[in-house]
């Protein structure tokens, strides 16, 4: 299903599961699409409704001019789960996905009951370092840094695995303005305020072996939130969902039944 946005902005969207089953949205992170889920959707409780959807700039998503805001990110977000008819769901981001997740959560507690932030935080890396990376990319092309990025995201068990080629052709098939835009949607972001007045579960998952965003800036991240659940995966790096699906899905799936947004199935 294709959803407009309120810019006009066209996301490449799709749902699985029983019809008025509680929720889970999965967010998936820069330079990746909906696919990123693949592994994990068949781990996952079957009494729970999956929604994905592929980020602007990213996917099967039109791709705007770049830059994008985490505004229109979050504007996004909203667009796409009301047009499914969603309230009260689980939203699950990795990266990018996950500081959409942070976003949407300050702006619409209604649509918002739990949060599952994966290998993210309220705050990633400084706008110098960002503009330094779109600046690169508008120079060299995308192509040229996937190897690079590919070493900052995977652990030493993925690196020469299905996991890799995976990533790999994700991110080489990325458009240049998509990615850019990302880049610029997380540069300007900085949500350390907001995100400490949010009350509500939350369970944070972090890679041992991830250098994109390491597990002391997401455990902060995640302790700014009263209550908030915190997990390492070992000899996991950036994208555990790819990575460790297994484990991923099973520390997803014990939070839902935790929280009574499934029963198990």
């Amino acid at each position: 299903m294709i959803v407009e946005a309120r810019d006009g902005c066209r996301l490449a969207t799709r749902i699985e599961g029983p019809e008025g089953a509680p929720a889970l949205v999965l967010l998936h992170g820069l330079g990746m699409d909906m696919t990123l889920w693949d592994a994990v959707l068949p781990l996952l409780p079957g009494d729970i409704r999956v929604l994905r959807y592929d980020l602007r700039g990213h996917g099967g998503s039109d791709v705007p001019p770049a830059p994008y805001s985490m505004g229109q990110m979050v504007s996004d977000a909203e667009a796409v789960i009301e047009a499914h008819g969603l309230r009260e769901t689980v939203v699950a981001g990795l990266s990018l996905g996950g500081m959409v997740a942070q976003g949407l959560a300050v702006k619409r507690l209604d649509l918002v009951r739990a949060l599952i932030l994966s290998n993210t935080a309220a705050k990633i890396g400084t706008p110098k370092i960002w503009d330094d990376r779109i600046a690169t990319i508008r120079r060299e092309g995308l192509a040229a840094q996937v190897e690079t990025v590919l070493d900052r995201w995977l652990g030493r068990d993925a690196r020469h695995g299905s996991a890799a080629g995976r990533a790999r052709r994700m991110l080489g098939g990325t458009e240049v303005e998509g990615y850019i835009g990302g880049c610029a949607a997380v540069s300007g972001t900085d949500l350390w305020t907001p995100v400490s007045g949010l009350r509500l579960p939350v369970l944070g998952i972090a890679g041992a072996e991830d250098r994109s965003v390491p597990t002391d800036l997401m455990r902060e991240t995640v302790e700014l939130i009263p209550g908030a659940r915190f997990e390492i995966l070992r000899r996991a790096g950036h994208l555990p969902p790819m990575e460790r699906p297994e484990d991923w899905a099973a520390l997803v799936s014990g939070q839902l039944r935790a929280i009574g947004q499934s029963g198990g199935a």
